[in-house]
């Protein structure tokens, strides 16, 4: 696919009252699904209308980054508030832990969550730093990859730059993930076991750049969200990175890029982001009929917005469970 531009004032917008809806699912249903800080997850019907999945009387409130969907149509919450864990909500309401302790210490704020075909489950937690601004930082990388499989929970890659999203090739050989304040996309050799191995760097991202967000295409090129400057990148499986959306507030950016580099940016670097149009997006997910409509998470805003791609999504793994 040859590189394409799509203009801040060609993008649209679907949605209303969502609540920093951070992470973004679709289906075949065309269901579209975000993390919701009311405590659960929004769902957006293919006729407009919206309705939330709420637990019913929480112990606390979870502030869900990351969300999954599993077979049965639960979803997997990753609890960026300060208890951390993992959690389930059912359909019901029900809400339960799935992991909250590891290793005898329990989970800080997890990012993200996924469900590979085989049903076992992966999650990202970006620092261990307390609190989480503290790892935004160059020089830290205490971040790491938690696997839950029949084999139980257990940390399968560490030292990992603020880890981000996480999505696997189609073979599913390789995991690849977005270390957001390493400025890079990594990868990583699935054994058989879960265990990762074979660390490498796949791209480094230089200037402005806070890579979130990830997702692959049809054609296997590889689409970052950047943090910070509202910037989403295509990867093509051969040929360099390019710039597909950017709707950055300059000066606000160069603001940033100082405090990052010197070592003290802080939550208002990200809580004060704005561009035309686009609110501090932070992920991006393929749905539609035809899998080319691109719908963009975000930190700030309280819709979706999205554009169209002139090469389709690869469909999640999930893709048709909402049946």
């Amino acid at each position: 696919m040859k590189p394409f531009v799509v203009h801040p004032d060609d993008i649209t917008f679907v949605g209303e009252g969502l609540f920093r809806p951070e992470c973004v699912l679709c289906t075949e249903k065309g269901n579209i699904y975000t993390a919701d800080w009311n405590g659960g997850v929004a769902c957006l019907e293919p006729d407009g209308r919206r309705h939330l999945l709420l637990p019913r009387n929480p112990a606390f409130q979870i502030r869900p980054n990351g969300i999954a969907m599993c077979r049965d149509g639960s979803f997997l919450l990753a609890n960026l508030g300060d208890e951390g864990g993992l959690f389930r909500l059912e359909k019901s309401g029900k809400l339960s832990e799935v992991l909250t302790i590891l290793e005898g210490t329990p989970l800080p704020p997890a990012n993200f969550v996924l469900v590979d075909p085989d049903d076992r489950i992966w999650l990202t937690i970006s620092t261990r730093r307390t609190p989480r601004a503290l790892g935004y930082r160059p020089n830290v990388a205490d971040g790491y990859i938690v696997l839950i499989d029949s084999l139980g929970a257990r940390i399968v890659a560490d030292g990992l730059g603020y880890t981000n999203e996480i999505q696997f090739d189609d073979a599913g050989k390789w995991l690849y993930v977005n270390e957001t304040f390493g400025r890079r996309l990594t990868r990583f050799r699935v054994r058989s076991d879960g265990h990762l191995t074979d660390r490498q760097t796949v791209v480094t991202f230089g200037h402005g750049v806070y890579p979130d967000g990830l997702a692959f295409d049809a054609e296997g090129g590889i689409w970052v969200t950047s943090i910070v400057s509202n910037r989403v990148i295509r990867i093509p499986p051969e040929g360099p990175p390019h710039v597909v959306v950017e709707d950055a507030d300059r000066d606000h950016v160069e603001l940033v890029e100082k405090a990052f580099l010197n070592g003290n940016m802080g939550r208002p670097h990200l809580d004060r982001v704005k561009g035309q149009q686009l609110k501090n997006i932070s992920s991006l997910a393929f749905g539609g009929p035809d899998l080319r409509t691109a719908y963009l998470g975000c930190l700030l805003g309280d819709s979706l917005a999205t554009f169209r791609s002139p090469v389709p999504g690869r469909a999640p793994v999930h893709w048709k469970y909402d049946q």
